[in-house]
Formats: structure tokens, C-alpha cells, sequence
């Protein structure tokens, strides 16, 4: 049984660019979709109305104020159920994910995707649930045993993700890739189907971790988290990458 802790992930990467300016790079426009403007727009308060909060300030970690993956808990923690969060405009990650939940007219659907695996994709989908970096970053830092699958295949990786390429492929439930990943997925979870997956790809235009989500949905798994947004999220946040390949530290 191999589990990706936590600790895993915050022994190889380095502690995080602070940032001196809450200054962010434009994010891509998709699908013709024009993603949400990085300045909040001017508020008009009637009368004794609070006045509008300020923006908070950015401390080492990119946009993650105390994210720091390079300190391991002496021990695990508690699963932490996430709290709901109401969004702020003036912070920029409140607006990353606004950005991750872009609804593209694309209604989600339960079969594989067959077409370019580059387009328009769901806001959501069936049996599984979208998860942001808002909500990631968390679950990384919760403590909790969980899985990150890089369904993508590029250079560059999320840290402590497992390579899964081949789950995206289109084709049936009952193929014999669904039958291998079944095997695989039974190995790596030690048959645990509520433990906490996350597969990602390369932004919310990318098909890949859409299918490979569902495949694992349909095996049964119960806490199957699609990480919409994928790398160009993760980046824009200015979060650590790793090289391709790279080896999770085992924890001591």
C-alpha cells in the first residue's frame, strides 16, 4: 500500500518566493470565456455601509500566506472537513478561483471524451467533485492521507504526484485499461475507497484528468477530486513544481 502523505510532498520542495507586490500575471482567456478581471471593480457604498476591505497582505509562499512544504508535522493530523469560504473579491485567490469554476456552457457528462482532449470543460462533474487550489492547499497541508495523480505528462510536476498518463484515453468502462487501472488503484489505495484522489492536468481547457477522474469514479471511489485548474493554476499561484519523475522522500 503506498499513500502520498503530506510529509512526502513538503520534504522535497523548498521553502516558497516571497512576493513585495500584490502583482499577478493575466490569466488566459478560454473558450472564448474572458476569464474574471484581477482588479475588483469599484464599489458605490450607500450610507453606513463597512467600507471596503483591503486586499491582504502577501507573505513568503506566493499567494499562500504560511504555506511552507518543506516543515513535516511530528505527526499526522486529523482529517479536517473544509469550511466554506465566502468569496472575496480583493483577494487573488479568491479570484483564481472564480477563474477554476469559469462555467464554459459545457454540460458535464459521464461518459468518456472522445474528442480533442484541449477544449472547453465542465464546471463540474458526475460522482466526483471539482477541487480548487483554495481547496488543495488545504488538503495538502490537513495531514491527511491522500493521492495526486499528473494525468498531463509534462516536464514539470505538482510535488509528490504519481504519473497516470494513460488514464485519460477514451474507450469504455470495461476495456482493459479500466481494468488495469482497477488493479493499480487497488495496490496504491490497499483497496480504501474513500480515500482522497486528486487528478489534474493542464488547465481548466484540458480533457485529460476529466476522463481519468471518471474512470476511478466508476471503479467506485468515493472521494474523487478533479483539480480543474491543473498546473497553470498551481503556477499562477506561484506554488512549488517539481521535475518529472522526481521520488517522493519516504517519511522517517
Amino acid at each position: 500500500m503506498t499513500f502520498v502523505l503530506k510529509a512526502a510532498v513538503l520534504a522535497m520542495v523548498t521553502a516558497l518566493p516571497a512576493m513585495a507586490q500584490n502583482e499577478l500575471p493575466p490569466l488566459p482567456q478560454v473558450g472564448g470565456v474572458q476569464p474574471p478581471a484581477l482588479q475588483p471593480p469599484a464599489l458605490q457604498p450607500p450610507a453606513l455601509q463597512p467600507p471596503a476591505l483591503q486586499p491582504p497582505a502577501l507573505q513568503p509562499g506566493g499567494l499562500i500566506p504560511g504555506f511552507n512544504p518543506t516543515l513535516t508535522p511530528t505527526q499526522p493530523q486529523q482529517p479536517v472537513a473544509p469550511q466554506p469560504q465566502q468569496p472575496d473579491p480583493n483577494n487573488p485567490l479568491a479570484q483564481l478561483d472564480a477563474y477554476e469554476r469559469t462555467e464554459m456552457g459545457v454540460p458535464p457528462v459521464m461518459e468518456l471524451h472522445t474528442g480533442p482532449m484541449h477544449g472547453p470543460t465542465p464546471a463540474s462533474i458526475p460522482g466526483g467533485q471539482v477541487i480548487t487550489t483554495m481547496e488543495l492547499v488545504p488538503l495538502i497541508q490537513s495531514g491527511q492521507p491522500y493521492l495526486l495523480f499528473d494525468v498531463l505528462g509534462d516536464t514539470q510536476t505538482l510535488p509528490g504526484a504519481i504519473a497516470m498518463v494513460a488514464a485519460h484515453q477514451p474507450g469504455a468502462f470495461n476495456d482493459a485499461l479500466q481494468q488495469q487501472l482497477g488493479a493499480y488503484l487497488q495496490q496504491v489505495t490497499g483497496g480504501n475507497l474513500d480515500l482522497p484522489m486528486v487528478f489534474y492536468c493542464q488547465s481548466v481547457q484540458c480533457w485529460m484528468s476529466y476522463n481519468a477522474s471518471l474512470r476511478a469514479i466508476n471503479l467506485g471511489y468515493r472521494q474523487v477530486k478533479w483539480y480543474r485548474g491543473g498546473i497553470e493554476a498551481w503556477q499562477y499561484a506561484q506554488l512549488p513544481m517539481q521535475p518529472a519523475g522526481q521520488q517522493p522522500v519516504p517519511q522517517q
